[in-house]
């Protein structure tokens, strides 16, 4: 069985959050949260309160081991931007984009 958590709208682009989700691909849930508990990032603090937030999901809703999860999928796609102009020299403008990221995670039972 396979649980998923979505956190969305981040405030954190997708390019930096992917740094932190290939950290922790494919690992037991309680190694990737140590892993993240020690990087210093907003990024990697959106990333640990997704996986968190899997994992309590499948121990409450489908009474799984949360001791045997896994992070089976994690990925990151980009959200909607919010649009900014900056003032330029000659009366022109330059654009400024703030990114934001959907960051989307699948905990499953660890094959045995």
């Amino acid at each position: 069985m396979q649980v998923k958590a979505v956190s969305k709208n981040t405030g954190v682009p997708a390019s930096k959050v992917r740094l932190y989700l290939d950290l922790v691909r494919g690992k037991k849930v309680a190694e990737a949260l140590a892993i993240l508990r020690f990087a210093l990032s907003p990024a990697a603090v959106h990333v640990a309160k997704t996986v968190k937030s899997a994992a309590a999901s499948a121990e409450n809703n489908f009474q799984m081991e949360p001791d045997a999860l896994k992070i089976v999928k994690i990925f990151a796609d980009g959200a909607p931007m919010m649009k900014r102009h900056k003032a330029r020299s000659r009366g022109r403008v330059s654009p400024i984009l703030k990114r934001s990221s959907h960051i989307t995670v699948i905990v499953g039972d660890q094959e045995v």
